[in-house]
């Protein structure tokens, strides 16, 4: 350890640089890969556990449940204990928790599971980024998070292939397996080679019970939501989305009080960084519902394999890893008001062109030109999405309102796998048959076809034109959410309110 560089003064070019570099990939690619391996899994494990639709549900949002309520506590925990230690404990929570989830014998083990992998990841995933901006010399860090962008970016692009050939090949539970000989990788190269960095001026107590009631609250409406197809306005159902409600409030109490609160309210007094993230809320939400639906339609209706799955989503992240850097540097020209209105509106498009698709769907004509429509969306709206949240604040704040935004956008997923197969009328067997099955997931695209149609109309109405020049976005998210951007801590301002 007495050999490292100092933080703040690794270079690229040097070995020690290269490790770094190498552990915060390694640390973001297992988050993303397990979000997009998991997915081609579901069917799979549906019918190895005999489960209904909705513990294929809570095989999803159990792990986004825990990593959007505790995303913000974790990065805050790396401010103040360190954030290469942080990280580690994040890297072998998640692989413990992965191993679990690999030899759960039954739903119940494999749901309490994925639980603990979203708190491992709220642990990981800031820190990943962390690492960079705090260990790299200023002027490595731009091209430092460029490579980690991009380097992301294959990893969300191998995953389906990954996932499909895993599935069809050993096995779901080999989903899961592979993420312990990554952390087993990780780990001392991380404790050997990255130098602990932490935050002097972080201090106070931490949020514990905003995180908390957070976590409860969306537990609460979460269960609510996917107990309902199956259980209809019984007194439980109705009373767990009361208390969720309830919880709700609580937590926005609690924020409103808390000297140093997870979710600072002073932040929705800027009016263009609530505009974005309201339109992010909707775009996340539908990009949920369809990419959790559409994995299952095109193995359970279409007749597709989990690779061949996996495989038809390739498009739209081809699409992105092409085009979202170009994106960027149009909504600097012309500002990110119409990226952020055609994006969702183009990405609307793509979804009901999959209205087309029926029981045994042509790849070629049914669903490449749905995805390669949904790609271009997704590719103009996103960078600029990213961009706009990190610009709506200070330079010194660009890291809480990205972690905001970040966590906004799990919820919004989250929330829309709860919802949309109630709003759909599937039910808990629904997905079991093909037919049934594909007239169901019909009505789920026109439902996200509407969600993005509302947000490009919110962000038509309340997104500015021009956005103050700050800090560009020098990289771009991934298909399941935006970025954490660590920038530099800050207290909140004394004065509120203005933007």
């Amino acid at each position: 350890m007495s050999n490292l560089a100092a933080p703040g003064t690794v270079r690229m070019s040097t070995a020690q640089g290269r490790w770094v570099l190498f552990t915060a990939v390694l640390g973001s690619g297992m988050a993303m890969l397990d979000s997009t391996v998991v997915n081609v899994a579901l069917p799979r494990i549906g019918t190895d556990l005999n489960t209904p639709l909705a513990v294929l549900q809570w095989t999803v949002n159990a792990y986004l449940l825990t990593l959007a309520a505790l995303l913000l506590l974790g990065g805050a925990l790396g401010d103040r204990y360190g954030r290469r230690r942080i990280f580690l404990i994040g890297m072998v929570w998640f692989a413990a928790a992965s191993l679990l989830c690999a030899l759960a014998p039954n739903a119940a083990v494999l749901l309490a599971a994925r639980a603990l992998q979203g708190i491992g990841g709220a642990l990981l995933t800031p820190g990943s980024l962390a690492l960079i901006q705090a260990v790299f010399h200023p002027d490595d860090r731009s091209r430092a998070v460029g490579a980690w962008s991009g380097l992301g970016g294959v990893a969300t692009a191998a995953g389906p292939f990954l996932g499909g050939w895993l599935v069809d090949g050993p096995g779901w539970r080999w989903v899961f397996f592979l993420n312990v000989p990554l952390a087993v990788a990780c780990v001392p190269i991380a404790a050997r080679h990255v130098p602990e960095t932490r935050d002097p001026a972080k201090h106070g107590r931490f949020d514990v019970l905003g995180a908390a009631l957070g976590a409860l609250a969306l537990g609460a409406v979460t269960y609510a939501l996917i107990a309902a197809p199956g259980r209809g306005a019984a007194p439980d159902v109705l009373l767990t989305a009361a208390a969720g409600v309830l919880l709700a409030v609580a937590f926005l109490r609690v924020e409103r009080h808390h000297p140093d609160p997870m979710l600072p309210p002073w932040l929705f007094t800027l009016r263009q960084f609530t505009a974005v993230n309201a339109v992010t809320v909707c775009v996340y939400a539908a990009f949920g519902g369809f990419f959790f639906l559409t994995v299952l339609y095109l193995q359970v209706a279409a007749g597709y394999s989990a690779l061949a799955a996996g495989t038809a989503l390739l498009p739209t992240t081809v699409l992105m890893l092409l085009l979202s850097a170009r994106s960027g540097e149009l909504a600097q020209r012309i500002g990110p008001r119409i990226p952020l209105v055609v994006g969702p509106l183009l990405c609307a498009a793509g979804m009901l062109l999959m209205t087309r698709a029926g029981t045994h769907a042509s790849y070629r004509a049914d669903v490449l030109p749905a995805m390669t429509v949904l790609g271009c969306g997704m590719a103009l709206l996103v960078a600029p999405l990213t961009a706009t949240v990190l610009a709506s604040v200070d330079v010194a704040r660009a890291g809480l309102a990205s972690g905001v935004n970040n966590a906004a956008a799990r919820a919004a997923g989250l929330l829309a796998v709860a919802a949309l197969p109630l709003l759909a009328g599937m039910g808990p067997e629904t997905y079991l048959s093909p037919t049934a099955f594909t007239a169901a997931y019909r009505r789920s695209l026109l439902l996200c076809a509407a969600v993005l149609i509302a947000g490009a109309a919110l962000a038509w109405f309340t997104v500015r034109s021009r956005t103050p020049e700050r800090a560009p976005c020098a990289y771009h998210c991934g298909v399941s959410a935006p970025p954490l951007d660590p920038g530099a801590s800050a207290p909140s301002p004394k004065r509120k309110g203005g933007d």
